[in-house]
């Protein structure tokens, strides 16, 4: 059985969507460029995250100078595997129909309906 991953706070889910989408290691700064178009926070701000990030087991850091240099310990398949687990029992009950059809109700496309019957049925998923 795989071990629980902790679901994150909205703002610490953020640097780590930054960190994986980034060729590993990354800096602060490297995280700081990626927040200046969305909403540009405190170097202080970002480094109390990233703490919290390493305390909770999702990145390593390591320190080469002056420069600290962070890897993510949990992958974000893994992560959000988990964390769509959590929603389909908390929000429906476990049961797949109830979100589909909760998809069918939010507007979900019947394309996207299509390539999700595809990728299920060719084994993808």
């Amino acid at each position: 059985m795989k071990q629980e991953i902790r679901r994150l706070p909205d703002s610490e889910l953020e640097l780590m969507q930054i960190i994986w989408a980034q060729e590993p290691p990354v800096t602060r700064t490297d995280i700081e460029g990626a927040l200046l178009g969305e909403h540009p926070l405190a170097p202080t701000t970002i480094l109390t995250f990233l703490t919290r990030l390493c305390d909770k087991g999702f990145l390593a850091v390591e320190r080469r100078g002056k420069v600290n240099y962070y890897t993510p310990l949990i992958s974000r398949r893994d992560y959000l595997a988990q964390a769509s687990r959590g929603v389909l029992d908390r929000l429906f009950g476990g049961s797949v129909a109830a979100l589909a059809t909760s998809l069918v109700d939010a507007g979900v496309s019947r394309e996207e309906l299509e390539e999700l019957r595809k990728m299920l049925e060719e084994g993808q998923l």
